[in-house]
């Protein structure tokens, strides 16, 4: 049998000199407390890296946006309604 070799995976980011990018790294050290003390702080990074991602939408988005949730939540509370409504007219029939 042979064994294949692992080499670790190029992902192309510049001076990176071999090193993983910030999502794919792992925590290390010697011991278990230093291993969480580490994980919690790579957590932490990738969570900043992560939220500097994040595009925030513009006022008029997020107005247009909540109109449009308001308005399909308003919806479906009178289709619901009207359900309940037609649902209990056939139950007052049927069993009255």
């Amino acid at each position: 049998m042979t064994e294949h070799s692992a080499a670790p995976a190029e992902h192309g980011t510049p001076g990176s000199h071999g090193e993983l990018p910030l999502r794919e790294r792992k925590p290390e050290g010697g011991n278990p407390v230093s291993r969480a003390v580490s994980a919690i702080g790579l957590f932490l990074q990738q969570v900043m890296d992560e939220l500097s991602k994040v595009v925030r939408p513009t006022r008029e988005e997020l107005v247009s946006y909540t109109i449009v949730v308001i308005v399909f939540v308003v919806a479906m509370m009178l289709f619901v309604f009207g359900l309940d409504q037609l649902f209990s007219w056939v139950v007052e029939k049927v069993f009255a």
